[in-house]
């Protein structure tokens, strides 16, 4: 799922005291007429809010997070506005984020120093949603909207109740794009395989990019192999898609694998739920709302799951 605009913005950033812990991230949905009039509209705002109570469930930011709903072509987009800090501005913010064992390991990753360690740049890219979660107060977008999420509802299953083996997971799709409007960005993304490496600000999700040897990944090449880990490229939690055709933030999902959440070509019929993608949001900023799996127990959910996989499939 192609994120179809990236807008980075000048922001005025101020560092917030924290609420309580007892506070919940709140999703606002925006729903526009295209889904209002649709015949099905009252299953489609239904299925959507439902996606969208798994994070008031999942995490404690007391932040508030605007997205606009809409239905149009392909499967499902997001367009996400984002603005960039320093590597030293995001390493000190995230370091006083940490709640779970998860973010104490990631942070522990992460070396002190001017620049970030994947491309060598001073700036790293955060998402507005993303920001907030780290205590930052960010201005109103242009558009009133930390992000907008496009659906392709013609070609999905609207519940889970009744699944057309030909279809595909609303709840998934819509959950997929709201992790992109939350954090889950690369800088790769948009890249043609075998381009040049991106030299600007990387995303925050790019400084836990490793290869198969447990260095540092940031590869346009489709042969390349790429794994999310939040400890220096030791365990790998999931393996990242490097074709074009799909987000090279996206997990790897060539058919045959189980399917998750965040696969950048979705399986029909499947109806996939958040796992890896918490830890993710989690070490990311975002305040997990019970503790977190161990990274031992996410790397044999994904051995299980087949995370080493070999081809691609498209839709």
């Amino acid at each position: 799922m192609r994120i179809s605009r990236l807008f980075r913005a000048s922001l005025a950033l101020a560092v917030l005291c924290l609420a309580p812990a007892n506070a919940a991230l709140i999703i606002n949905p925006t729903f526009d007429t295209t889904i209002t009039s649709d015949p099905n509209a009252s299953t489609i705002m239904a299925t959507i809010n439902s996606a969208i109570s798994d994070y008031a469930a999942g995490f404690t930011d007391p932040i508030t997070v605007n997205i606009k709903f809409q239905e149009g072509g392909g499967l499902g987009s997001s367009s996400t506005w984002i603005g960039s800090i320093s590597y030293a501005q995001f390493l000190t913010a995230i370091t006083a984020d940490r709640t779970t064992a998860n973010d104490n390991t990631a942070v522990a990753s992460l070396p002190s120093q001017a620049n970030n360690p994947v491309n060598g740049n001073a700036n790293v890219f955060l998402t507005v949603a993303n920001f907030k979660a780290l205590g930052f107060s960010v201005g109103a977008t242009p558009d009133g909207f930390d992000g907008t999420i496009t659906l392709n509802t013609s070609i999905m299953n609207l519940t889970r109740q009744s699944i057309d083996p030909s279809k595909y997971d609303l709840h998934a799709v819509v959950q997929h794009e709201i992790d992109e409007v939350l954090a889950i960005q690369s800088a790769l993304n948009g890249s043609s395989n075998g381009g040049p490496t991106p030299t600007g600000a990387v995303s925050a999700f790019d400084l836990f990019r490793y290869d198969q040897n447990g260095n540092r990944g940031f590869s346009t090449a489709l042969s390349a192999e790429a794994y999310f880990s939040i400890n220096g490229g030791t365990t790998r939690l999931a393996r990242f898609n490097q074709t074009a055709g799909g987000d090279f933030s996206d997990f790897y999902s060539p058919g045959g694998q189980t399917p998750q959440v965040q696969d950048a070509f979705a399986t029909p019929g499947a109806t996939p739920n958040l796992g890896v993608e918490l830890t993710a949001l989690d070490i990311l900023g975002y305040d997990l709302a019970a503790p977190e799996p161990s990274t031992a127990a996410f790397l044999a959910v994904g051995l299980l799951a087949g995370v080493y996989w070999k081809r691609r499939r498209t839709f």
